[in-house]
């Protein structure tokens, strides 16, 4: 019962569309599936962490973290309209060139993807609330269980990365079957999105 709950749980933060989707896609659809996988993976790696500390003291640090928030949120909006400034501006240099090398093995190329997106995904600490709700609604026999903590855990996990993987498998077949201007278009549409992603935050901010 505990591993379902984490897996839905991990796809109740994973699916809903934002920054992080959007980029792991663009991802997958200018350099390949492996790099697109990878990107997943250091998001999915993140929301397993939150799931563990949420389960851990979850309690705890969201009351520590929550008068940071405000802080926090600004600098993911600055860190997306980075991303989504400089994306637009490396899509639009490279409109006359071949795309990266799906097959590529630079490995240091496939650890910066990672690390990339574990930090931005590690930004946003509300993961920790989301998953402290969770597991403070659970039955006290669920909590003094050794067992249960432990797979709602991997659920989350596993759950993260299947649908991570499954948009780099997606911006991977788009890469395979859509045109070169097309994809371009994509991924300028797409740096746009997180652009604009980054700029709402700031105007929520602002209110």
């Amino acid at each position: 019962m505990a591993f379902w709950e984490g897996v839905l749980a991990g796809y109740g933060i994973a699916i809903p569309v934002g920054a992080i989707a959007i980029l792991i896609i663009d991802v997958s659809l200018r350099r390949g599936f492996s790099y697109g996988s990878l990107a997943g993976a250091g998001a999915a790696t993140v929301d397993f962490i939150y799931a563990l500390i949420a389960v851990l003291a979850g309690a705890t640090l969201a009351a520590i973290l929550l008068p940071y928030s405000t802080t926090l949120r600004l600098v993911s909006a600055v860190v997306l309209i980075l991303l989504g400034a400089y994306g637009i501006w490396r899509t639009w240099q490279r409109r006359d060139h071949a795309l990266d090398d799906p097959n590529s093995t630079d490995q240091a190329g496939h650890l910066r993807t990672y690390g990339q997106f574990f930090g931005l995904t590690l930004l946003n600490p509300l993961t920790i609330v989301y998953f402290t709700a969770l597991v403070l609604s659970w039955d006290p026999e669920m909590m003094r269980s050794s067992a249960d903590p432990i797979l709602f855990v991997i659920g989350a996990g596993l759950a993260s990365l299947s649908w991570q993987t499954l948009l780099a498998g997606a911006g991977a077949s788009a890469r395979r079957f859509l045109s070169p201007r097309f994809q371009l278009y994509a991924s300028l549409i797409g740096n746009f999105i997180v652009l604009g992603l980054g700029l709402r935050i700031l105007l929520q901010l602002a209110k």
